[in-house]
């Protein structure tokens, strides 16, 4: 009894791994910083490929030390204009930005 809950465990987790699809949680590594209200710095780490993220105050001074291209927006939901940041590159200090996207290739 001591050596079958174990083995029921380690099943039920390759189980689980094999049926989230590869690829499912892709995210761009490193970290992605910005200045937020009152010149307080703010980051995300290893933030989610693909996905728009809207930024709920201020925001300026985009850094993008993530693996991949980044792309900021004057406005919200990725619209507006727009301003492609590749890895390592700074974003115009006095550019606000509302929304972001990350790209990890």
């Amino acid at each position: 009894m001591r050596l079958f809950r174990p083995v029921v465990v380690a099943l039920a987790g390759l189980a689980l791994a094999m049926a989230v699809p590869p690829g499912a949680a892709v995210a761009s590594k490193g970290s992605f910083t910005w200045v937020g209200p009152k010149g307080k710095p703010f980051f995300v780490e290893n933030p989610p490929d693909g996905k728009c993220l809207t930024m709920s105050q201020e925001a300026r001074g985009a850094y993008n030390g993530t693996a991949g291209p980044v792309t900021i927006y004057t406005g919200k939901k990725c619209d507006g204009t727009s301003k492609r940041l590749a890895r390592g590159e700074h974003g115009p200090s006095d550019m606000s930005f509302s929304s972001v996207k990350f790209s990890a290739r």
